[in-house]
């Protein structure tokens, strides 16, 4: 079997910081924050009043008024993101066989303010179940990829992986084994969240993982801050056309970068807590490096799935320490979850978005709002804190890892 090379040809984004791709990267390079008092419900009796919304979305923009109601918020996120990454990579039915062209994509709830919506409308009823007919596919994690296929005539494979926090990285390792094995030539792969919500948020406030950092908002999110006190709930989606090189190449697509490994593993060790020597972590970084054939002194910078959560990010770092060695002070690392905040399932798909333009335009976007070292924390690891960095990079890893002990790496590099 002749292994193909793997390319991204499209990108679309819809996030707190910015409706399009454009938007999304100018607005982390310049370090712009996406935290705001929460509008999607009264939040007056949360202990956390904000989290980064999408901002200034008007589903009627895309959609008549009969088809929104049938979507939910998070399906609205996955078709207009698809459509600016398929729009771009200019995959037509005159250059590519759409009964070849698959959809593999995720959500880590789904459609849970819908779910809601229903379950709270029948309960202050009567008791008689009236509830919405399109309530099961507004809920399901796997209908965005569904209307993404119909909308599109797409044939070829077509579903959701859930994997907690790493459902769209699983996404994008599903879509690159498709091609790489030469099953398929083009992977349409994402994920999305809209979880600002009354459950989702009552939920994570309930396990004490969200900041309650409500006064001092700017600054709730703290990736490796020694007094981050938990994640920012965000949402939004990520989207990604995958491609052999050579079908690529052939119809003359632009090419934003490659993938070239991809790692996997599980913590085994609890179901919201990460191991904490990263034990996990490190072996799916591990494993990407010998699906890639390289050695850790290939990576030349890391987009850290670095929540803001004590526990997390501490036993991230521990990860990359250990597995890298020294080369940590020659190989900065960020995360944007400081300025997006944590889109869940949707949260790899962009930041994979982010990796590929960080080495297509050899800028690093910051971790902002650092004030405080932390102690457990390797001080030697560069992190990239406030300001945006150049650096002419080859390789970048992007991790991310979910309750349930799922970890996913994936490695790409910039196309030459």
């Amino acid at each position: 079997m002749e292994l193909r090379r793997v390319v991204v040809t499209g990108l679309g984004a819809i996030t707190p910081v910015g409706n399009t791709v454009s938007e999304f990267w100018k607005s982390i390079c310049n370090g712009v924050n996406g935290v705001g008092p929460i509008t999607r419900f009264d939040s007056s009796k949360f202990k956390t009043r904000i989290a980064c919304e999408v901002k200034n979305f008007d589903p009627l923009q895309f959609f008549d008024r009969k088809e929104a109601r049938k979507l939910d918020l998070y399906t609205q996120f996955a078709l207009v993101a698809s459509d600016e990454a398929i729009r771009d990579s200019q995959i037509t039915k005159d250059n590519t066989n759409f009964e070849e062209v698959g959809v593999v994509f995720s959500s880590g709830i789904g459609g849970i303010q819908s779910f809601h919506e229903e379950v709270t409308a029948h309960a202050l009823g009567d008791g008689t179940p009236r509830f919405n007919p399109f309530i099961i596919p507004k809920l399901l994690p796997d209908l965005a990829g569904g209307h993404i296929s119909i909308k599109n005539g797409f044939l070829g494979p077509n579903y959701s992986t859930v994997s907690a926090c790493a459902s769209s990285a699983n996404a994008i390792v599903e879509g690159y084994n498709y091609i790489h094995y030469g099953m398929f030539p083009v992977i349409v792969v994402g994920g999305s969240e809209a979880a600002v919500s009354v459950p989702a948020m009552a939920g994570f406030e309930s396990m004490r993982a969200l900041s309650t950092r409500n006064d001092d908002m700017a600054t709730a999110s703290r990736p490796f801050d020694g007094e981050r006190d938990g994640f920012v709930m965000g949402e939004g989606c990520g989207c990604l056309v995958l491609e052999d090189l050579d079908h690529a190449l052939a119809r003359g697509a632009k090419i934003y970068g490659e993938i070239v490994g991809c790692g996997l593993s599980s913590d085994a060790y609890h179901i919201t807590a990460p191991h904490p020597e990263g034990k996990g972590a490190m072996l799916c970084m591990d494993r990407a490096l010998k699906s890639a054939g390289l050695k850790p002194t290939d990576i030349d910078h890391i987009n850290t799935h670095g929540t803001s959560t004590p526990a997390g990010d501490t036993s991230e770092a521990m990860a990359i320490s250990s597995l890298f060695g020294d080369h940590v002070a020659n190989m900065p690392i960020n995360s944007i979850k400081s300025m997006t905040g944590h889109l869940l399932g949707g949260s790899s798909a962009i930041e994979a978005i982010a990796t590929v333009l960080t080495l297509r335009d050899g800028i690093i976007p910051p971790t902002i709002n650092h004030f405080n070292d932390d102690p457990s924390i390797d001080p030697k690891l560069d992190i990239v804190y406030w300001e945006a960095r150049k650096k002419d990079m080859t390789y970048a890893l992007s991790n991310a890892f979910g309750f349930g002990g799922h970890n996913v790496s994936v490695i790409f590099k910039k196309y030459q």
